[in-house]
């Protein structure tokens, strides 16, 4: 008998779903001198597998911030879109937390 993948009320199958599901970051933005456009710092933070250290690392990205809402230091969320420019692939969701 062959196994039947999960499915969801609207009948969507659960690999789907996941595979479609909107990629959603929260970072610092350093910069928004560009018009409509602003930079994001997302930090991470892992455990090292083998040293169990806490390694922590910082990814920056390109976001399009249509209104210019977001100032610099402000802690925003971003999700991922189609491609805006060269770089922009990111699309301001909301400002979280104004800076201060």
């Amino acid at each position: 008998m062959k196994a039947k993948k999960p499915e969801s009320g609207d009948g969507t199958p659960a690999a789907e779903r996941e595979a479609n599901a909107a990629k959603v970051r929260q970072g610092i933005v350093v910069s928004n001198k560009g018009d409509k456009s602003i930079t994001v710092r997302i930090d991470i933070a892992r455990r090292h597998p083998t040293y169990e250290k806490i390694v922590r690392r910082s990814r920056t990205l390109h976001a399009h911030d249509e209104r210019n809402e977001a100032g610099e230091g402000d802690v925003v969320r971003v999700v991922e879109t189609r491609p805006l420019s060269k770089t922009k692939r990111w699309r301001l969701v909301d400002v979280v937390e104004k800076a201060r």
